[in-house]
């Protein structure tokens, strides 16, 4: 598949400007206010950045007790977003199973939090 059939063709240097890290999920616990089912996650990316919360609509594919522990990747220089009641400061990132419903991506190894995605 052609690269520019789903999306427009950008730099390298405009991707060097997405900071995707890596952290721990520290904290994980339901979101009801949210319009659609999500969980509320504190992640752990160590140094610098430090704690972040994020809302992600992980509910069809992850469960809050397994959460605790996980490392996932974040894109952490957006701007917080207003989610209902909730201040989501990083974006969680996933990739869409075969019905469509959020995956969550992260290392197949444990790595020291806060690395940078290359």
């Amino acid at each position: 598949m052609d690269a520019t059939a789903s999306s427009s063709v950008i730099s390298f240097d405009d991707f060097m400007k997405v900071d995707v890290r890596v952290g721990t999920i520290v904290g994980a616990e339901p979101f009801p206010e949210a319009r659609k089912p999500a969980i509320k996650l504190r992640i752990d990316f160590g140094g610098a950045i430090g704690m972040r919360k994020s809302s992600a609509q992980i509910t069809q594919n992850h469960r809050i007790e397994d959460l605790v522990g996980r490392q996932v990747l974040a894109v952490v220089n957006f701007p917080p977003r207003q989610i209902g009641p909730f201040m989501s400061e990083v974006l969680t990132l996933g990739v869409p199973d075969a019905d469509g419903n959020v995956m969550l991506i992260g290392p197949d190894r444990a790595v020291p939090d806060g690395g940078r995605l290359y």
